[in-house]
């Protein structure tokens, strides 16, 4: 961003900081939060880390949200000088990176500027920020909602999406997206319903895009729709709810300029009392790449989010060497996950009660039949919802137990059994076929007394060999260590240990320490070592971080 502008938008900031100041306690309100990611990279050789020309990278923003009465208004600042490692090389400059203003009452929502919207399960559209990968896919334009009636909800959407901030500035994708949604809660709208206890909602949604054809060699459409409706119901203990979507041809870069139509449906079920919880969901995705621009690649302009059907892992072994990530060209997925609590002060139980979990989750390819390929209505195969190969993709069955044997110290056992297919969600260049691997860890809580606590994990990870060799990179041991002062201080050390790799001179030790200091709402966090190369994922959405060695300062703040 050129200074002079810069120098305008601060000067118009601390010119209404006392109005703002004065308005806090009245009619308008101010919130937002800050962060700031500081690395100072070392090269490493024996770890493929290299050094950047600036040997030092920061990414930060700042987001203000504004509401007067019923006006609203925000603003997020963004710098990245240069961006952290693993963040998409378009992201540079200093500069504004979202911005909207607004008008809400009881009857309507109107937001013109940068806003985030999802339709139903987000299936059809999803717009969402996840700043710790790097994705930003808001849409730039105009958004009405409306509340006619009780129970009866309507969203409208127009728009751009952005695709990456360049210079300070945002770019957006070539296409425009539009999109209409309708949702009503029977119960309120029909009277008949009102006092009985099955709960139902039903939804439609439509949304379609925009994007000239840039093709001499074929004939692609400049208008693509999609379009499905949802169903939600409530009775006592138990849920179930399902959505189906279709979406027009789409030739793209992700499918290879075929004609198919896409689908994708989600159907979850579940049950829920006092110690116990079971829900089971099944997939079914074909075709569903639905992007602004049809040739973008990765995670660019997606308008629509495919929701992952495996347990989402937070142990460093299990959520950072085989992430499975979603295959929105095909998939058929399953899972099932039940959560038991035996009582306290039975024989099982004990004082303080036993917590069960047991998950299972597995993806498998689509039954594809061909038809021709020199067809030329380019139409290459034919498929059915849940119509399932035996192509497998992704299988995770894991167990955990907790107890809690006194009031200071608690103990939780886990073991993970997960295969993934290297050759369709390629995570490493080491290995192919299926990838088997068996994953034990304990974690273990002390509380040493009112203000200080010990917390310790032990990690193994055991990869199963294919055609008698070591696949990958072999066995994997982990040892987390985390010391806390309350309220105020935090210290952690982990050691990940690459022990098994076929070749020796790489059985290298992966050390990581760091400290950090909370005070209210401030955050900063400081660590140093080496961190490996990888997927990093959330939601079945990744990206990949490079490996580094260095120093790391973050800083985070809200108000």
């Amino acid at each position: 961003m050129p200074f002079h502008k810069m120098k305008k938008i601060i000067s118009l900031i601390l010119a209404a900081t006392p109005l703002l100041t004065f308005a806090q306690t009245e009619e308008f309100s101010v919130t937002g939060n800050a962060e700031a990611i500081f690395q100072y990279l070392n090269k490493d050789t024996l770890i493929g880390a290299n050094q950047p020309a600036e040997k030092a990278l920061l990414n930060s923003y700042m987001n203000v949200f504004m509401r007067y009465k019923n006006f609203k208004g925000g603003m997020r600042l963004e710098s990245y000088l240069p961006r952290i490692q693993g963040y998409p090389n378009r992201f540079d400059g200093t500069g504004l990176g979202m911005r909207y203003v607004g008008y809400e009452n009881d009857f309507v929502d109107v937001t013109l500027g940068s806003f985030y919207e999802q339709f139903g399960s987000g299936m059809i559209l999803r717009t969402y920020e996840d700043r710790a990968l790097g994705y930003d896919n808001f849409l730039d334009g105009l958004r009405i909602i409306l509340r006619p009636k009780e129970g009866i909800l309507l969203k409208g959407v127009y728009g751009k999406q952005r695709l990456s901030f360049e210079d300070g500035k945002i770019v957006h994708s070539q296409g425009i997206v539009r999109g209409a949604d309708a949702e009503l809660h029977l119960n309120s709208v029909l009277k008949p319903l009102k006092d009985k206890k099955l709960d139902v909602s039903v939804g439609a949604s439509f949304v379609s895009k925009y994007q000239k054809d840039d093709r001499d060699d074929l004939i692609l459409p400049e208008n693509v729709g999609a379009y499905g409706g949802r169903l939600n119901m409530r009775y006592k203990m138990f849920t179930l709810d399902g959505e189906y979507i279709i979406r027009e041809q789409d030739p793209s870069v992700d499918n290879g300029y075929i004609y198919n139509f896409g689908h994708a449906a989600l159907i979850n079920f579940g049950y829920s009392r006092k110690g116990l919880g079971i829900t089971l969901s099944a997939k079914s995705v074909d075709n569903m790449s639905f992007r602004s621009d049809r040739n973008k690649q990765l995670q660019d302009v997606f308008i629509n989010y495919l929701p992952a059907l495996n347990k989402t892992h937070t142990y460093n072994l299990v959520a950072t060497l085989y992430p499975y990530a979603t295959q929105p060209l095909g998939e058929i997925a399953y899972q099932a996950e039940v959560l038991y609590t035996i009582k306290r002060k039975t024989k099982l139980g004990g004082k303080y009660g036993v917590t069960l979990n047991a998950n299972y989750s597995c993806a498998y390819r689509p039954n594809q039949t061909n038809i021709n390929p020199g067809d030329s209505s380019r139409v290459v195969y034919t498929t059915k919802p849940y119509d399932m190969s035996d192509s497998l993709y992704w299988q995770d069955i894991n167990f955990s137990i907790y107890k809690k044997f006194s009031k200071n110290f608690n103990l939780k056992l886990n073991y993970f059994n997960i295969t993934l297919n290297n050759d369709v969600a390629k995570v490493t260049g080491d290995a192919h076929g299926l990838i088997k691997s068996h994953i034990g860890v304990a974690e273990m809580g002390y509380k040493i007394n009112r203000k200080h606590s010990l917390r310790a994990e032990l990690q193994g990870l055991f990869v199963e060999k294919y055609h008698g060799q070591i696949n990958d990179k072999g066995n994997w041991g982990t040892v987390i260590l985390e010391y806390s002062i309350s309220p105020k201080w935090f210290f952690s050390i982990m050691d990940q240990y690459n022990y098994g790799n076929p070749t020796p001179s790489k059985r290298i030790h992966y050390i990581y320490g760091s400290f950090g200091y909370i005070k209210e709402s401030t955050r900063i966090t400081i660590g140093y070592g080496r961190q490996r190369a990888g997927l990093f994922c959330v939601g079945g959405v990744c990206r990949f971080v490079p490996a580094s060695n260095g120093l790391t300062v973050s800083f985070t703040q809200s108000f």
